[in-house]
C-alpha cells in the first residue's frame, strides 16, 4: 500500500502544535482558571473553524456522523480540556506527562476492542517503548513535590476522556470531512464550558496582554487547526497508531524548551525523548500498518 503523504504531514502537524500547546497553557493559566481558560480555546477554536467552513460551504455533516460528533465534543473539546487544565494546576509537568500518556494506551485497547483493529505486536511494542520514554521524561522533569490526589485524579479524567473520544471520533469521519468533525466537536465543547462564562469576561479584564494571546494561539493553532489535521489523519490510519503518534509530544516538548526557552534538558531527559521516538517508529515499521492512501 502507497504512503499517504499528506496524511504523515497531517500527523507532524499536530504533534508540533500540541507540543507548542504545553508552554502556552503553562504561561495562561497563570491568569486563567481552568474553565475559563478552556472556553476562551474553544471559542477561539470555533471561531476560526466556522469561517473556514463557511468559505469551504462544507455544510452540516450527514447524521450518521452526529453520535461521534457529539460523544467527542463533550469528552475531548469540553471535558478533557477543563481536567487538563485544571490537573496542571494541581500537579507537575512531569508527572501530569506521565499520567496523560497512558491515554495512547487505552486508545489501543479500546479501538482494538470496539473498533476491531485488533491488537498489533509491533504497536503494542512500540507503545511500551515509548511509555517507558514518557515516564523518563516526566522523571526527569518533576519538581520532587508531594503529587496532588486531586491533580493526578484529574489527569486520568483527561486520559480517558481522550481515548474515549478519539474511539468515538472514528467512526464519524467514514461519514464527514476532518473539518466538519472538528468544527462542530469544537462548537459542543464551547458549550460544555459555557458555565464558566462569567469567571472568563472577569479574568480577561485583568489579565495580561500576553497571557490572552497565548489563549488565542491555543484555540486557532493547537485547536482549530492540529485537531483538524488529527482528525484528517485518523481517518486514514488506524486509532491505535494515531495514539502511538502522539509520544512524540513529550520529547518535541524537551526540544522547544530548550531552543525557545533555554532550558537546558538532562540526560535523562533526552534519554527518555529518544525513547518516545524510537517507539514510535517502532509502532509504525509494518507497511501493512502505514498510513495508507485513501480511496476518495
Amino acid at each position: 500500500m502507497n504512503v499517504d503523504r499528506r496524511a504523515l504531514i497531517a500527523a507532524a502537524v499536530t504533534v508540533v502544535l500540541w507540543a507548542s500547546a504545553f508552554v502556552s497553557i503553562r504561561h495562561a493559566v497563570a491568569s486563567y482558571s481552568p474553565g475559563a481558560l478552556a472556553l476562551g480555546r474553544m471559542l477561539a477554536g470555533s471561531c476560526a473553524l466556522v469561517i473556514i467552513l463557511l468559505l469551504r460551504r462544507e455544510g452540516l455533516p450527514p447524521r450518521a456522523a452526529w453520535p461521534g460528533i457529539v460523544i467527542s465534543g463533550v469528552l475531548w473539546f469540553g471535558v478533557y480540556m477543563v481536567a487538563l487544565n485544571w490537573g496542571e494546576q494541581e500537579v507537575d509537568a512531569g508527572t501530569a506527562a506521565m499520567v496523560v500518556n497512558i491515554g495512547p494506551i487505552i486508545i489501543a485497547l479500546l479501538s482494538g476492542l470496539l473498533l476491531k483493529e485488533g491488537f498489533p505486536a509491533r504497536l503494542l511494542a512500540g507503545m511500551a517503548v515509548s511509555f517507558g520514554g514518557a515516564v523518563l521524561v516526566g522523571i526527569s522533569m518533576s519538581d520532587g513535590g508531594g503529587s496532588s490526589v486531586l491533580g493526578v485524579a484529574l489527569c486520568v479524567v483527561a486520559a480517558l476522556t481522550w481515548a474515549g473520544a478519539t474511539v468515538a471520533q472514528k467512526p464519524a469521519l467514514v461519514h464527514a470531512s476532518a473539518l466538519q468533525v472538528t468544527t462542530f466537536g469544537c462548537v459542543i465543547g464551547a458549550v460544555v464550558c459555557l458555565p464558566f462564562a462569567g469567571q472568563l469576561v472577569t479574568e480577561a479584564a485583568h489579565a495580561p496582554l500576553s497571557a490572552t494571546l497565548n489563549l488565542v494561539y491555543l484555540g486557532v493553532f493547537p485547536t482549530a487547526l492540529a485537531f483538524t489535521t488529527w482528525a484528517y489523519a485518523l481517518a486514514r490510519t488506524t486509532a491505535g497508531k494515531m495514539g502511538a503518534t502522539t509520544y512524540v509530544v513529550p520529547a518535541l516538548v524537551v526540544l522547544m524548551a530548550w531552543a525557545v526557552l533555554g532550558e537546558v534538558p538532562a540526560w535523562l531527559t533526552l534519554a527518555g525523548g529518544a525513547l518516545c521516538l524510537a517507539g514510535v517508529a517502532i509502532s509504525r515499521m509494518r507497511p501493512s500498518q502505514q498510513l495508507v492512501q485513501s480511496d476518495g
